[in-house]
């Protein structure tokens, strides 16, 4: 199970290799949010997102012996490419499952990192049996996108940066907003955040007809989502919470928030006008929440992080086009 020790050990194997991604901020998304409104600048991280920290984590966690035989993991994108770099820059191959539908962009990156990309039909094929299937036949090692100790950790030291931002910038007590699909990175911040700033508080975001953690944390017990698809945030689109992150969430999260699609488009255009960042739609939904449910938000002060930025050319035009004006 995933603790302070192994974060910490985690940001020590992540020592050189991994940004420190800044807390960005400006007084025009401050006045939309009627509070100060920081933004945790992950799209800046290695690979486009925080996804490098825990792929990083897992891939030089692992015996030389067993790591050599390389690693397997299953991902719309950014998992995807965050181990396959990892991967890379230890020299080990990597193969990586991906639907048939994620942006273009994420597999042909993936691709270039020097994984064998194995796509399926996310809505008629189990990734977890195909990433099963060829793990035991190759021999690889298979590194889950959240419901991994080790993954779990590598996410959480995004919680420990965050710790010292915030201390730096005089935030003692605030809500910090995740953009959250399975939950590691929701529940590796929370876990740094309660051992490092006990004042701030992670709560996840998600799209709405998505959001299976939200209705999770209300209910006590693990929803599953109706639909796979049908959402432009295809970062954190995921059945339900992990198995290992669900009870971290319940244990220390507060409510979850829920954003539309164009309110996540939205936070995207304002996100590039007012800090000059590029985000993906489901690296946007923490900034929307911040922006748009300032009513379910408490306190002068809400940190949001930017998950991600590997987004489609056209996509952002388009955001752009119908937002920034």
């Amino acid at each position: 199970m995933t603790d302070i020790r192994m974060i910490e050990a985690a940001a020590e194997r992540l020592k050189g290799h991994a940004r420190r991604t800044p807390l960005l901020s400006s007084p025009f998304l401050d006045e939309i949010a009627g509070r100060r409104v920081f933004v945790k600048a992950e799209c800046l991280q290695h690979t486009g997102s925080f996804k490098f920290r825990g792929g990083w984590s897992a891939v030089s966690a692992l015996d030389p012996k067993v790591r050599a035989r390389g690693v397997i993991a299953f991902s719309s994108g950014n998992h995807a490419q965050g181990v396959a770099y990892a991967a890379q820059q230890h020299g080990v191959p990597s193969v990586i499952v991906m639907p048939s539908d994620a942006p273009q962009l994420k597999i042909d990156n993936t691709r270039a990192l020097g994984a064998e990309v194995v796509l399926y039909d996310r809505a008629t094929e189990d990734r977890d049996e195909i990433g099963a299937r060829l793990a035991k036949e190759r021999g690889l090692t298979l590194i889950k996108p959240f419901d991994e100790p080790q993954v779990i950790a590598g996410q959480g030291t995004t919680g420990l940066e965050i710790a010292e931002q915030a201390a730096e910038a005089g935030i003692s007590s605030a809500d910090v907003i995740v953009c959250c699909g399975g939950g590691g990175l929701t529940s590796g911040i929370a876990l740094a955040l309660e051992a490092r700033a006990p004042g701030l508080r992670a709560r996840p975001a998600e799209p709405a007809g998505f959001d299976d953690t939200a209705r999770s944390l209300a209910s006590g017990r693990i929803e599953r989502n109706a639909a796979l698809t049908g959402s432009i945030c295809d970062a954190i689109i995921t059945p339900q919470p992990g198995n290992l992150t669900f009870p971290i969430m319940q244990r220390l999260c507060g409510p979850g928030l829920v954003v539309s699609d164009d309110e996540a488009l939205r936070a995207m255009a304002l996100a590039f006008l007012r800090l000059k960042i590029v985000l993906e739609p489901g690296g946007a939904v923490a900034l929307a929440a911040a922006l748009f449910r300032s009513d379910r938000i408490e306190g002068d002060a809400v940190i949001a992080v930017a998950s991600g930025g590997n987004v489609d050319p056209d996509q952002f035009c388009g955001a752009l086009e119908r937002f920034a004006r």
